[in-house]
């Protein structure tokens, strides 16, 4: 204790040299340290008034309380109060973002404000100790520099009496930092954070940036040639790229991907300004690209805690071309119908329902979510994966609370039980909707605890007693584009690790197992076929051998000249009656099931589909192949085609069909068919122009008796078929 006033004179004197010396070296720490990541950036000046204030009450509602005995600095609970609340999305990001960086030094900036004496020799209410902070914060970031103020900004009292009050305290300020920075042999205060946070701002600055193509707006193609004009030009890959270039991405073809640096650049062309392009995490471009290679034609979709809205309208994108419609529930408000509509409409998404009821609260019976058929499952997550906090709770609506575990690199056991277990409620409710054949789960953490244990807990608990199939593990939808990918997803798991290219990502794919009584046979495949028009003309065989020999049949086509017709049937006629010559044993047999029943064009190949396994064996090739050599030539029916014996004979109709494995043999002008193996004809047909022409006069090696092609006219190969 100091019992002179000269003493206490001398030591002031003292102490005001000692605080001098400090503070320039807190001044030249902070300059050298802050040289190389500052360079070619703007220098700072400050926030607007109204900043301030929404990060104090941010700050105020995230900060880390501590126990009674380690409290050095009280705060309020009353929050401050604003002129004018902005709902502009710059002026939140600049709020979050300082309000932020003030939580992840709040124990340096404490100690600062204790060592500086600030407090407690003054006398400051306690609500104001949040502003004090973040003011502190910015004040030592400009490295205790003034505030540039503009004419027509708008103040406000409490920003400017504490803004006062640090001025005046300005070198005790900058001495307690610099005290600070030798304590912890710290070059800047931001090397005394744990390293976990330094990495993550580190790949939060040179992160590039994603943006998807709103395809209902503009093409690819149409986006490439807009770049390239404003000097933009294509590369492989942006890491490392200081010039204005782009990449499309190799997981969602819609996807580009510009430099970190070019954002603001970007921001001001028209592609953004008309909703074009979107800057979007790419984990959500996954997640709806999974969805979209689950789905038909007309299958609905329900989405459960989007977040962001423009994943719900790139969803909807990924769909226009689909009858789908879109659920989104979550929405609890009402009143944000109309906004919300508003921003579909100016991106062009027609398909998408808002359901005000939260998704646990959604009967699995609902009459409105009788066609989903996906299910889209976005889970409030710890976020652990994402090297930008701020950007990732304003763009996902997620609680500004979760700044708090970014700050410490980490979350608390307590918490990520807490939100493994509301995941896995919401899993196993997905999976109860007993219309929906899979669900998509995607999250931004990297803990296992909310990515594999969530599912497989939710695989092996899921309800056996309902009348479906269970679900099942399946492989990523999304292809896997190098070593490392095809790696972690060796456990049907779709993963991507934090790195400097893009943030973490965990995704899983659940399909329901096929129910066996719903298998689909070819006789049902074709069923399907004929009843939407896709087999005019053609009529379907009978399943049953034995009917099929009893019953043929019938179909009818456009009638042929009565003299053609005539000429068929009399060509045939001589055909059959050398075959019964040939082969009295088969000669009823032959009849039965050559012979046309009325004076119509029912000569071709068979309707009747087989299995490739299955080839049709003929009995009557070889009795076939005998009479054939000692026929003449010139009498040699050129246009016939034997049918198979239990075949029906009908003329197929210009139509194409592809329904694998199924198997639909085409009608061959050669008149030896049936010398041909039923295995050759697995084929695309498109009507009576896929006619080979060489079919039957490639070189090949004689079948026995059978007389070689060489020797046979050029006319019984090449000469039309006259009842088409």
């Amino acid at each position: 204790m100091l019992n002179s006033a000269s003493e206490l004179e001398f030591s002031n004197e003292n102490n005001t040299e000692d605080i001098s010396q400090f503070a320039s070296l807190a001044l030249s720490g902070d300059e050298a340290s802050s040289e190389k990541s500052s360079t070619g950036a703007p220098e700072k000046t400050g926030y607007p008034d109204s900043v301030y204030v929404m990060a104090a009450n941010v700050f105020q509602g995230i900060r880390i309380e501590k126990s009674p005995e380690k409290v050095l600095i009280k705060y309020g609970n009353e929050p401050l109060r604003s002129l004018s609340e902005s709902k502009d999305e710059s002026f939140q990001r600049l709020s979050y973002e300082l309000a932020f960086s003030a939580l992840k030094y709040q124990d340096i900036l404490e100690t600062i404000l204790i060592d500086s004496f600030i407090f407690p020799s003054t006398t400051i209410p306690d609500h104001l100790s949040s502003l004090i902070i973040v003011m502190l914060y910015d004040f030592q970031d400009r490295k205790f520099q003034a505030r540039f103020l503009s004419d027509n900004e708008e103040s406000i009292a409490e920003v400017q009496e504490v803004e006062n009050l640090l001025i005046s305290f300005k070198t005790k300020l900058a001495a307690a930092l610099a005290r600070c920075r030798i304590k912890h042999d710290a070059l800047s205060i931001y090397h005394i954070l744990p390293e976990t946070v330094r990495n993550q701002e580190l790949r939060a600055s040179t992160l590039p940036l994603y943006a998807w193509i709103n395809t209902c707006k503009i093409s690819p193609e149409e986006v490439y040639h807009s770049l390239k004009k404003k000097g933009y030009h294509k590369v492989q890959s942006v890491l490392h790229i200081n010039d204005k270039v782009f990449a499309v991405d190799q997981h969602c073809y819609d996807v580009l991907i510009f430099p970190s640096h070019l954002k603001s650049d970007l921001l001001n062309t028209d592609l953004f300004k008309d909703y074009k392009l979107i800057f979007q995490d790419k984990s959500r471009s996954l997640a709806v690209h999974s969805v979209k290679a689950l789905l038909n034609m007309d299958d609905d979709i329900l989405m459960v805690n989007t977040g962001s809205w423009y994943t719900v309208a790139h969803m909807s994108i990924l769909t226009n071309n689909n009858t789908s419609k879109i659920f989104v529930c979550g929405v609890q408000s009402q009143a944000k119908d109309p906004d919300l509509k508003n921003i579909f409409t100016k991106m062009g998404c027609k398909n998408i329902e808002i359901l005000h009821e939260t998704f646990i609260n959604i009967e699995s019976k609902d009459h409105r979510l009788q066609k989903v058929k996906v299910i889209l499952l976005l889970p409030r997550c710890s976020g652990l994966g994402v090297s930008n906090p701020v950007e990732f709770i304003l763009s996902e609506h997620e609680d500004a609370g979760l700044l708090k575990d970014f700050s410490q690199g980490g979350t608390s056991e307590d918490k990520l039980h807490i939100l493994a277990q509301q995941q896995y409620e919401q899993l196993t409710h997905a999976m109860k909707f007993t219309k929906a054949q899979a669900v998509v789960y995607c999250t931004c953490s990297v803990y296992p605890e909310e990515n594999e244990a969530v599912v497989k807990k939710a695989l092996e608990f899921q309800g056996h007693g309902i009348k479906v199939q269970p679900y099942r593990l399946s492989p990523p939808v999304l292809p896997l584009c190098s070593l490392k990918e095809i790696h972690l997803s060796t456990d049907k798991f779709f993963r991507v690790e934090p790195s400097e290219i893009t943030n973490g990502c965990f995704l899983s794919v659940l399909t329901r197992e096929r129910d066996p009584s719903e298998t689909v046979s070819v006789k049902d495949v074709l069923a399907r076929a004929a009843a939407k028009g896709l087999l005019e003309g053609i009529e379907l065989g009978k399943s049953s051998k034995r009917e099929k020999k009893k019953k043929r049949s019938k179909i009818s086509f456009p009638k042929a000249s009565t003299t053609d017709s005539n000429g068929i049937q009399i060509k045939i006629a001589e055909f059959l009656n050398r075959e019964t010559n040939a082969n009295a044993n088969q000669s009823e047999t032959l009849t039965k099931r050559s012979l046309p029943q009325k004076n119509t064009t029912q000569v071709g190949s068979s309707s009747q589909v087989r299995k490739p396994n299955k080839p049709a064996t003929n009995p009557l090739v070889p009795t076939f192949m005998k009479n054939t050599s000692s026929s003449r030539p010139y009498e040699r029916p050129t246009n016939f085609i034997r049918p198979r014996p239990e075949d029906k004979m009908v003329v197929l109709k210009p139509v194409e069909i592809v329904l694998p494995p199924v198997m639909l043999p085409f009608s061959s002008p050669q008149g030896i068919r049936s010398q041909m193996p039923t295995q050759h004809f697995y084929c695309r047909w498109v009507g009576p122009k896929t006619v080979v022409p060489g079919y039957l006069s490639t070189p090949s090696i004689p079948r026995r008796g059978e007389k070689p092609k060489e020797n046979l006219p050029s006319s019984l190969l090449r000469r039309p078929r006259p009842w088409l």
